[in-house]
């Protein structure tokens, strides 16, 4: 049973297709429909401790972690809960994702929604690519705490190219690592077609962003608009005071008329 499951289920790193080296691709498919699919740039931003020149005193240094393109991935769908799981350079940091679909009441009745609802991020500090001389090196583990994020109506996909900053809080001495995500495009569940997201739904901050872009055109289509109806007025009661008779103003005039 566990072989068939395996053999159902495929898992894809597409991040070669993507222009931006950055910019990593996951594709989870179940009995070869696609059920997960996600693209994002991610950056980790994990304070360590080192010792100070004097040996005796410590202070604090940052890793800047990238999500590597390289990246080994598992996954799982659900009809409301769904994973994804990413690890790099030989399993020293590992990414999991956990998406949770659910509905609520509003003034139009019942409606159902996807949302992230818990990231955990694990991460080596014996790894000497980013963490230097760090002080009593280990493994840790950074989790977020009553999560919320990229909530989306079901059946659509989630669409963020602004950079967005979760917190999260490690177990080494409780410090706070920062997780950057930006260019993101993720659904986790109800895809219709294969590797083809749905309609998506835009982050407030693209939202607000498009609309400062749009604003100023729109201001000028009307303020434009405006100037033409000004002048087709001016033009069309021109030319209708000009074909009236003109009433003379001198009352000596008026024995040349009839």
């Amino acid at each position: 049973a566990a072989a068939r499951l395996a053999a159902e289920q495929e898992v894809e790193n597409l991040s070669g297709l993507s222009p931006n080296p950055e910019k990593d691709i996951f594709v989870v498919r179940e009995n070869r429909t696609t059920c997960l699919m996600a693209e994002f740039a991610a950056k980790f931003i994990v304070p360590y401790d080192v010792w100070a020149s004097n040996y005796v005193d410590l202070i604090t240094e940052q890793a800047d972690i990238p999500l590597s393109r390289g990246a080994e991935m598992k996954g799982k769908c659900g009809t409301n809960e769904s994973e994804l799981e990413i690890s790099w350079l030989e399993q020293a940091y590992t990414l999991k994702l956990f998406f949770l679909k659910e509905g609520h009441n509003t003034s139009r009745g019942q409606e159902a929604f996807w949302r992230l609802s818990r990231i955990q991020f694990t991460y080596d500090t014996t790894e000497r690519t980013y963490f230097k001389d760090a002080v009593s090196p280990g493994k840790h583990t950074a989790s977020s705490h009553r999560l919320s994020a990229l909530v989306t109506p079901a059946g659509k996909s989630y669409e963020c190219q602004a950079q967005q900053i979760i917190p999260l809080i490690s177990n080494d001495h409780q410090k706070s690592v920062q997780l950057l995500l930006s260019e993101v495009r993720i659904q986790p569940f109800d895809i219709t077609a294969d590797f083809v997201f749905s309609e998506e739904h835009k982050c407030p901050v693209d939202q607000r962003e498009q609309l400062e872009e749009t604003l100023p055109l729109i201001l000028g289509l009307i303020l434009g608009l405006v100037i033409v109806i000004t002048l087709c007025v001016y033009h069309i009661h021109h030319k209708l005071t000009a074909n009236q008779v003109q009433i003379p103003r001198d009352r000596s005039q008026y024995k040349h008329m009839g």
